[in-house]
């Protein structure tokens, strides 16, 4: 369409209700940042004098290029003047290049909250946008409730936001704040409310209650609305805001609208999504929309065959146009496609016609049939490719493995488990035998596998695990159940990788996968000697 559509990002502030959630004055600053540097055109920073994080938040501001930092807060309160209102005195007085403020718009909430007469609300509106507008210079409303308020009286809440606008407004923000308005009635509504405020005034607020919210704001952006807020990676409370991180690209690739987010811009979207996750130590959403690591993954073999010839054929964008990747999967659904598009992804070349390639089809498909599950385990996957093009030497061999679980009363009288692990393997021509203790068994025997590898293969001073997971493959069973254990690995530098392995005994599983991780290190850093 060419029209130009605004971006309010409310992370720090609606996300930070996010259960789980606890930004630190640090955290805030730097996803501000990240926010601006993406071409976000609004940055709502916090509640100045809600709390001690948002009062060092404003104390002292991030300076962003492009975005404008926003703060936000209530109306006066009844009974006292703009200028004799403490709390929204501290809203205007904070460091901020505008203010947003939020304010009732359904007369059950004024009726029941509040407790005052309707038309004293009214007022609150009024006063309070345009002491906003004269000591910010760009006052914005957010018309909480407004949806569920327009359906039970829809001349109230239109009297409300009209005072907003007649008062300065620069946006009348439209919220659904309780998340269940459907798309067809917001349309509708908004529409109707657009009869009155011109849609280059209005925004669209949601919550994802009924996992609308993104479908909403896009009906809202159909029916008129020039600005739309949320979050990123849809954080908030409850079920969520608005996710910025699908609204953006929709926008954009899908409606044709412009944002403040330059050409090219949209491939910061993915490293940002991920930005966040990683401030808040969490795994990143493989399924989100746009940005996800399975956004772009394809597993059935006559997707991938189709994705060879042309990838339009299986994705509706150029991955890369946001920051992600294709990514070919490999499974007991894998043909020939898969694998050779996976092969070639690590850097394997080979010929198509190679008779080892079918025997590597049917090997994963019967590993898989055990239990092994290789599309989340690519370094496991990579491993077994090039083992079978015996192309990965033995860095080093395993001769045996004890573990030993301890559970007693220590000397201080508390309970304690320990367990100790004792490994001998051959390495760099020589057995070794190392024992270790850990905070559990598969600790102890990483502890003391490494113990006896390190002064051979010092790369592996660094390396870490960070995930480790156990899935039970053969429910009913109880404690005789095939486990297939999955652990991530990471290095200094940052690197992850993924391996797996599938036994009856899940120590044994773990130390399957443990030897990929490890193998696969040292395979990829072209380092070690075989073992004798």
């Amino acid at each position: 369409m060419g029209e130009r559509i605004y971006l309010y990002d409310t992370t720090l502030r609606d996300g930070a209700q996010t259960q789980g959630v606890d930004f630190s004055v640090a955290d805030k600053i730097a996803i501000a940042q990240e926010l601006d540097r993406l071409g976000i055109d609004y940055v709502e920073g916090g509640w100045p004098g809600a709390n001690p994080t948002d009062d060092g938040f404003f104390a002292a501001p991030p300076r962003l290029a492009h975005a404008r930092l926003t703060a936000f807060g209530m109306t006066r309160r009844p009974g006292r003047s703009a200028a004799n209102d403490p709390g929204l005195n501290a809203l205007l007085d904070a460091e901020c290049g505008a203010v947003c403020l939020v304010g009732k718009t359904w007369d059950f909430h004024v009726d029941v909250a509040l407790g005052i007469a309707r038309e004293e609300n009214v007022a609150l509106i009024r006063d309070s946008v345009a002491a906003a507008r004269e000591r910010k210079g760009e006052a914005l409303f957010d018309a909480e409730h407004f949806f569920d308020g327009y359906k039970a009286n829809p001349a109230y809440a239109l009297a409300c936001v009209e005072a907003a606008a007649e008062a300065g407004a620069r946006w009348v923000v439209l919220c659904d704040t309780n998340g269940g308005t459907l798309p067809h009635e917001v349309e509708a509504i908004v529409a109707e409310v657009a009869a009155r405020i011109p849609g280059e005034r209005l925004g669209i607020h949601t919550h994802d209650d009924t996992g609308n919210a993104v479908a909403n704001s896009l009906a809202a952006v159909r029916a008129g609305v020039r600005m739309v807020q949320g979050t990123l990676n849809g954080l908030g409370e409850r079920c969520g805001n608005a996710n910025l991180v699908t609204l953006l690209p929709t926008l954009m690739l899908k409606m044709g609208f412009e944002t403040g987010v330059p050409a090219g811009g949209l491939k910061r979207l993915t490293p940002a999504s991920r930005f966040l996750d990683e401030r808040l130590n969490r795994a990143p959403d493989r399924h989100a929309a746009y940005v996800g690591e399975n956004a772009f993954a394809h597993k059935g073999g006559l997707h991938v065959s189709a994705v060879e010839k042309d990838p339009a054929s299986y994705e509706h964008i150029d991955p890369a146009t946001v920051g992600n990747a294709r990514r070919i999967l490999v499974s007991d659904q894998a043909g020939r496609s898969n694998v050779l598009a996976r092969l070639r992804e690590v850097g394997i070349e080979v010929d198509p016609a190679d008779p080892r390639i079918g025997d590597l089809v049917e090997l994963l498909k019967r590993k898989e049939y055990e239990g092994y599950a290789y599309d989340g385990a690519e370094a496991s996957f990579e491993l077994l490719a090039r083992r079978t093009l015996d192309e990965v030497p033995d860095h080093f061999r395993l001769t045996s493995f004890r573990v030993i679980d301890e559970r007693r009363w220590s000397a201080r009288g508390e309970l304690v488990t320990l367990s100790e692990a004792t490994i001998k393997v051959e390495v760099g021509g020589e057995a070794v035998m190392t024992v270790a203790d850990g905070n559990g068994p598969v600790n102890a025997l990483d502890v003391a596998l490494r113990k006896a590898l390190t002064p051979i293969h010092p790369i592996l001073a660094d390396m870490r695990l960070v995930d480790y997971k156990v899935r039970i493959l053969t429910p009913g069973e109880g404690t005789k159940a095939i486990t297939r254990v999955m652990i991530e690995s990471a290095d200094g530098q940052g690197s992850r990788w993924t391996t797996v392995g599938v036994s009856a005994n899940v120590i044994d599983a773990s130390y399957n996968a443990l030897h990929d991780a490890i193998t696969y290190r040292l395979y990829r850093e072209g380092l070690g000697r075989a073992a004798s």
